[in-house]
């Protein structure tokens, strides 16, 4: 089973993920990517900093498997939300 890491690139910083998961393919590891993202922007603190953020997935070898902005990760409500504001 491939395995994948999942750095975050804010800015200038790269934080690196030292463990990464086992993933059975890429399709896998953008979902993991968006469920990661989302988590991080559930909380309240540093948000418009993460707007900008980007998490970058390598393989083992180190090949760059997908790059997600964080922005790309948020759903917008439909025009037909009643709690649209």
């Amino acid at each position: 089973m491939p395995h994948y890491f999942f750095h975050t690139q804010i800015g200038d910083d790269l934080i690196t993920d030292p463990t990464g998961f086992d993933l059975r393919d890429p399709d896998e590891a953008w979902e993991r990517a968006r469920a990661t993202i989302r988590a991080a922007l559930q909380t309240p603190r540093d948000q418009a900093r993460l707007m900008t953020a980007c998490l970058i997935v390598v393989d083992a070898a180190g090949d760059v498997v997908l790059e997600f902005p964080f922005s790309e990760a948020v759903t917008l409500p439909s025009p037909d939300d009643p709690t649209r504001h």
